[in-house]
């Protein structure tokens, strides 16, 4: 890898984690192990030898790991390790810092899953949630999510449990329902999205986002 040869701690982390691409491994990681087709799918414009190169760096450093994944899937899965998981309020803070600047011409409309959830961590205002407690488990075409909101905090993990509500849909349409304000009831009627439980707490939590430091 290049290095800055500068002894500031900030040139040092850039040494291991300043490559392109390499913050947006982690980003893809920071909810719970992925195989490497996984990892590809939500990083689409990264080619596979990069994707190759920058895992071997970031588990060389320390950042990640590898390992045999558990029944009933097979084969290896990466991971991250607790020095990995550290860059996970860094990861937030330059989401918040970087929501309200305009995307290029050339940027994707749809967020991966794992970018989704980020803009949900860091656009997710407390005030707006006030009192709201529960557990929202959101079903995506090719990931699960868990939201938890308590005490004014949301919690995310990659997963499936028992939750009050249960939101079925795409990325984009999460991305119209938080960030567009579009009505949960218009995209239910359309078919692009459906809910069991809870309706009325899912409606607060997606109530409960700053949509004017998000990407649009």
């Amino acid at each position: 890898m290049r290095t800055y040869r500068d002894l500031c701690g900030i040139a040092r982390a850039l040494d291991i984690v300043g490559e392109r691409w390499a913050l947006l491994v982690v980003r893809e990681l920071l909810f719970g192990p992925k195989r490497f087709a996984d990892l590809h799918r939500g990083l689409p414009d990264m080619s596979q030898n990069v994707l190759t190169q920058r895992l071997r760096e970031l588990e060389e450093s320390g950042v990640l790991t590898r390992r045999r994944s558990l029944p009933p899937t097979s084969g290896l899965v990466y991971e991250l390790t607790d020095r990995g998981r550290g860059l996970e309020p860094v990861l937030l803070a330059l989401g918040r810092w970087g929501s309200p600047l305009q995307p290029g011409p050339e940027s994707a409309s749809e967020l991966s899953p794992d970018a989704l959830v980020v803009a949900l961590r860091t656009t997710f205002d407390p005030s707006a949630a006030g009192d709201l407690d529960g557990v929202v488990q959101l079903e995506l075409p090719t990931d699960a999510f868990v939201l938890t909101v308590h005490d004014g905090q949301l919690d995310v993990a990659r997963g499936q449990v028992t939750a009050d509500a249960v939101l079925t849909c795409s990325v984009r349409t999460i991305q119209d329902l938080v960030f567009d304000a579009r009505p949960l009831e218009d995209a239910v009627h359309t078919g692009d999205a459906t809910v069991e439980g809870d309706a009325a707490l899912l409606k607060r939590l997606l109530g409960a986002f700053d949509d004017h430091r998000v990407e649009e």
